[in-house]
Formats: structure tokens, C-alpha cells, sequence
């Protein structure tokens, strides 16, 4: 008898581990397929906390933005890391924008008003640059 009932035990609890893990791997699916909730003009992707991003131009994608004068730029972090977007470079930060730390898949928006070139870069990972080219 209480062989039957370890048996009876056993079996369920495996069938419970297997209905679990196709609930998993179908929520698992749906995240991963889902669009994200903003859509970025610069898109920080993963991976880049670390150094190597700048060897293929991919710390922010794309580094460089052409935008005309009066135009919005939305940068996203889908990396499991903060981020931040900067002014001015790592040796010489400038105080005309900075995001703050930017959290896994927050966003920040900037309108840019004024012609000209800006540099940007992340306080955290140093090696990350970009750059806004405002016609």
C-alpha cells in the first residue's frame, strides 16, 4: 500500500513539473516575441556594460543619428544593465543633457532645438559613445 501511494506521489509530482515547464516555455515565448513598450531611435542592446561594444560600433545602435533642427531623439536600454546618455565625453562631460541611470528598458527622449553636432557618451561604461548631428 505504500508502495502504490509513493508511486501515485511520484507520478504526480512529475506531472506537475512537466505542465509547469510548458507554461514557462509558452510565457517565456510571448515575452520574447512581444514588441517592446517604446520604441527607440538609439537602442542600447545587451551586452554592452561590458567592454568590446566600441570595436564594433554597437554601444549604442546606431552611435551616429542625423536628426533636422527641432527633431526628438529616444534612446532605449534594453540591456540588463543601467545606462545612462551623457553630454560631451568621459575626459571632458559637458552639462547640456544627461539621462541619469536609466534602468533595464526605460527610455529617454531629448528635443534637440539648436544645429550642431553633440557627443554623447555613458557614465558608467566609459567605452560607450554616440553622437546627435542636428541639421
Amino acid at each position: 500500500m505504500i508502495k502504490k501511494i509513493a508511486i501515485v506521489a511520484a507520478l504526480s509530482i512529475f506531472g506537475l513539473i512537466i505542465i509547469s515547464l510548458a507554461f514557462l516555455n509558452s510565457s517565456i515565448e510571448s515575452v520574447s516575441e512581444s514588441e517592446p513598450l517604446v520604441k527607440g531611435d538609439v537602442i542600447m542592446p545587451t551586452k554592452v556594460s561590458r567592454p568590446g561594444c566600441e570595436e564594433t560600433d554597437r554601444c549604442y545602435i546606431p552611435s551616429i543619428v542625423t536628426i533636422n533642427s527641432g527633431q526628438k531623439v529616444t534612446w532605449v536600454n534594453e540591456d540588463s544593465a543601467f545606462h545612462s546618455v551623457t553630454s560631451g565625453s568621459y575626459e571632458e562631460p559637458v552639462d547640456l543633457f544627461d539621462s541619469g541611470h536609466l534602468d533595464p528598458f526605460e527610455s529617454y527622449t531629448l528635443d534637440f532645438d539648436e544645429k550642431g553636432t553633440f557627443d554623447y557618451f555613458c557614465t558608467l561604461h566609459p567605452w560607450m559613445k554616440g553622437q546627435v548631428i542636428v541639421e
